[in-house]
């Protein structure tokens, strides 16, 4: 059993997530690592994943590399998870069985099933289209679905998005280039690579070691997430951390990594830093939400603000807007947690000096 002060805890997930001054190079190898870039369409300053990738490989970091990589198909992505093509063979198995098997499969999920069974013949008429013309966008794939998808939200009567999302669970089809409204289909085999799939078990051990690797220190038992779990079940060796309650397992290589040299970094709301809200809370001390749901009278720090992260430590935010059309970064408030010294207030600023010249942006500063 290790025993972490908070300061300990906070080291290991930076370093885990490659956030010290000893920044990654390589654009796969850090969403390798990483295990998952997640997409957002909201871009009040760049998409989520940009900005999680210029974090951690400064200006030199081209989106359009991002985007040759999707279209390349080097990077998939998955439920709304952009990932490296080879790691799909963690998930093959997972999708042989889908919905599951045994205690992990919910009632949702049997009535996802069977939904699917109810349109069966809307699900062949997808895959012939695809396998005949594909990749397609979803405006030419037919819906003849003979149950419509029912829901109290946006998704009611969505039939065709909701058919390929559980498709994509299915193992059918899989996004083959493109995001959002520009995102093509197309038929999985001809999208993952070839590479034969993991067993589940094996699967499920090396995803919690490599979302451990990822994390640095993570809960051993977390609430279910949709996609993306945030615990690591009983990989890596147990610890505690001062002051947190709960049960916690830390990746035994970051214990002895060195001395800790860390830096200044504007985050996406979505970085995987921040993923875990709970251990955000516990470990960071960091009080945050994202208000971009809430009225403008009721925000406390802006729509689309940015945590910064000064060494160890989440110390504000920033509350920015890119006005492309003007050509300008507007730099709406900066929010300290407690009063930053100089070392912390200069730090920070080359950051966003750095965004504004990595968007081709000025800076304006209210």
């Amino acid at each position: 059993m290790h025993h972490l002060s908070r300061a300990d805890a906070r080291r290991i997930a930076v370093r885990a997530q490659w956030l010290t001054a000893d920044r990654p190079t390589d654009l796969h190898e850090t969403v390798r690592h990483l295990t998952f870039l997640q997409l957002n369409p909201t871009a009040a300053i760049a998409p989520s994943a940009d900005l999680v990738l210029w974090s951690r490989l400064g200006s030199a970091y081209d989106p359009q590399d991002l985007t040759d990589a999707l279209d390349e198909q080097s990077i998939i992505e998955f439920r709304g998870m952009l990932r490296v093509a080879q790691d799909m063979a963690l998930y093959r198995a997972e999708m042989a069985v889908w919905p599951g098997v045994g205690p992990r499969v919910k009632d949702w999920q049997r009535g996802n099933r069977q939904w699917v069974a109810d349109n069966e013949a809307c699900r062949q008429d997808v895959l012939e289209l695809l396998r005949a013309d594909g990749p397609l966008p979803i405006s030419e794939l037919p819906d003849t679905c003979v149950r419509p998808w029912k829901s109290s939200g946006w998704n009611n009567n969505r039939n065709v998005t909701m058919l390929l999302g559980l498709m994509v669970q299915m193992g059918d089809v899989a996004p083959a280039g493109g995001t959002g409204r520009d995102r093509l289909w197309d038929l999985a085999e001809r999208v993952y690579p070839p590479d034969p799939p993991i067993p589940l078990e094996e699967a499920y051990r090396i995803r919690d070691e490599r979302r451990l690797a990822a994390l640095g220190i993570a809960r051993s038992k977390g609430p279910e997430q949709p996609v993306e779990p945030l615990d690591v079940r009983e990989v890596g060796e147990p610890a505690t951390i001062d002051g947190v309650r709960g049960e916690w397992r830390v990746d035994p290589a970051l214990l002895d990594a060195g001395p800790f040299e860390g830096r200044a970094a504007l985050l996406s709301p979505f970085d995987l830093l921040l993923y875990d809200r709970k251990r955000m809370t516990d470990v960071f001390e960091f009080d945050y939400i994202l208000e971009m749901f809430k009225p403008a009278a009721a925000r406390r720090w802006g729509y689309y603000a940015l945590p910064v992260l000064y060494g160890d430590r989440l110390v504000g935010k920033l509350d920015a807007t890119a006005d492309v059309k003007a050509g300008v970064l507007r730099v709406h408030a900066v929010h300290e947690g407690d009063p930053w010294d100089a070392a912390t207030r200069a730090a920070v600023d080359r950051e966003i000096d750095d965004l504004a010249r990595w968007l081709e942006l000025d800076l304006r500063r209210s």
